[in-house]
């Protein structure tokens, strides 16, 4: 990737900032521990899996890839995390994409703003990094990562997809409407309306008319933080626009139900999350 080009939405707040985090975090992250006895994990079994570098515009970007052993040419998951980083659980979900067949790259895209990993109190993740990272930013870096997974000859990006969780959910719908090459996405409980700032200018519910791929919206409906009235008026601006997006939601599950590292998880709307997850990649030319 050397020689890559800045992406054309980069902004003045990408490139006045050095790389914060120059590596990815082992472990969990230190404000989700305790760790569940329920927590999932996947071995390196038949699998290339580990750090990678992703050149961006101002600099190297450090990444999780995970991918079969043998072969190439794999079809392409971009796994965008959760506000604790690439730390573990989000590496174990890259690995069971690798056991299906797909190469899954989950970059850090805090990487300019801050280590959330060592940070134990999620206020101050939110107010100190997570508030501070450009959409713009994030939309370039995923580029960056789609353009590694090309050059690299690891990936074939003809087959697309994009899911991510919480604050990553959030970054799917924009991810949609932003790159025509993405065939489908799986939001899982992403944050759909908010005021405006900045650096986050647009939200789900701004960009569901423009969408360029169909992305399954997983959802809970005890969710504390995400009212069932924004995701009406997303499945109602989403049909008023013609697309094939879609919707689940998961009558007695709460935030972060995937998440089976915490006690929010929820195995059975998990596990069916997961085989929809599959099925929608299938049926829309990922897999």
């Amino acid at each position: 990737m050397a020689g890559h080009n800045p992406m054309p939405n980069s902004s003045p707040a990408m490139t006045r900032r050095g790389f914060v985090t120059a590596t990815l975090a082992a472990g969990f992250a230190l404000a989700v521990r305790p760790i569940s006895a329920a927590t999932i994990a996947t071995d390196e079994a038949e699998l290339t899996a580990g750090e990678i570098r992703i050149s961006t515009g101002d600099g190297p970007m450090p990444a999780y890839r995970a991918k079969p052993q043998s072969g190439a040419g794999f079809p392409v998951v971009l796994v965008v995390q959760e506000i604790f980083g690439v730390h573990e659980h989000i590496k174990d979900v890259c690995r069971r994409f690798a056991k299906l067949g797909y190469l899954a790259i989950a970059p850090e895209l805090f990487t300019r703003q801050g280590d959330v990993s060592k940070m134990t109190d999620i206020d101050e993740i939110r107010s100190k990094v997570v508030s501070q990272v450009p959409d713009a930013q994030v939309l370039s870096d995923l580029d960056a990562a789609v353009a590694w997974a090309k050059e690299s000859g690891e990936g074939n990006i003809e087959r697309l997809g994009i899911t991510g969780f919480c604050w990553g959910g959030r970054i799917v719908w924009l991810y949609a409407a932003h790159n025509p090459q993405l065939k489908a996405g799986v939001a899982w409980y992403g944050r759909l309306a908010g005021n405006p700032t900045p650096l986050q200018p647009k939200h789900p519910l701004d960009v569901a008319s423009s969408l360029k791929a169909p992305v399954l919206g997983l959802y809970g409906a005890e969710d504390k933080g995400i009212p069932l009235d924004t995701v009406e008026q997303m499945k109602a601006t989403l049909q008023s626009a013609g697309g094939t997006s879609q919707f689940v939601i998961y009558p007695n599950a709460p935030h972060a139900f995937h998440a089976d590292y915490r006690p929010s998880y929820r195995k059975e709307a998990a596990e069916d999350g997961w085989k929809r997850l599959q099925d929608w990649f299938k049926k829309n030319g990922v897999a």
